[in-house]
């Protein structure tokens, strides 16, 4: 049997801090350390949570500054230029709620769970997690008859001429995807030892602390 050395413990704590980080550690590139199918679909939901905030900011500030151009060069607005943006601000608002949760940065109300020792902090963090996922699939679905509501009135945008309820599919989508990455967590902090704010952030304040 090989003895646990110094040398050996600290190893297996920078293994642990490589794919997770506490809640003040910056944002890396993600790579779930959940097992099997669980892994797989993390990450897929973080690539999709990328790709719509990355290409919503990009089109936002690309039709700001044409519009911008357009109006002081050419004498002359995109007359879509505020319809696009109001749609990619519910893009980017409801994409980035799911990836706030997958890094632990939503505002957290911590006085009493921090007061609490190691294993009561960890039930109370797999319920509140628990609980938060019921709550964000609850608001997709009423979110999603609220769509079919405005579906079925037919009305338009003004400028762009495309149906309301096509800007607002991103909303039980983030929502669901919300709801998702809670679970995720809840499932995350059972089969794990250590308390965890989501999937790949460990609850504390210290690049190397290891709640067990």
């Amino acid at each position: 049997m090989t003895p646990v050395t110094e040398d050996n413990h600290s190893s297996q704590l920078q293994s642990q801090t490589d794919t997770t980080g506490t809640d003040d550690a910056p944002v890396g590139t993600y790579k779930s350390t959940l097992p099997g199918p669980l892994g797989t679909i993390d990450n897929a939901i973080s690539w999709l949570e990328s790709v719509m905030l990355a290409a919503g900011v990009l089109l936002m500030a690309a039709n700001t500054i044409a519009n911008v151009v357009g109006r002081f060069v050419f004498q002359s607005s995109i007359f879509f230029s505020e319809e696009l943006n109001s749609i990619l601000i519910i893009i980017i608002t409801f994409a980035g709620i799911s990836y706030a949760a997958r890094h632990g940065r939503h505002i957290r109300m911590s006085a009493i769970f921090d007061a609490l020792p190691p294993r009561p902090r960890k039930v109370l963090m797999i319920f509140i997690a628990f609980v938060t996922a019921v709550f964000m699939f609850g608001l997709a679905w009423y979110a999603l008859q609220y769509i079919m509501t405005q579906a079925g009135r037919g009305r338009l945008l003004p400028a762009l001429q495309v149906p309301v309820w096509w800007t607002l599919v991103w909303v039980p989508f983030g929502f669901f995807m919300t709801g998702l990455q809670y679970l995720l967590t809840a499932i995350k902090n059972i089969i794990e030892p250590d308390i965890y704010l989501s999937t790949s952030v460990l609850e504390g304040y210290d690049d190397n602390e290891r709640e067990v």
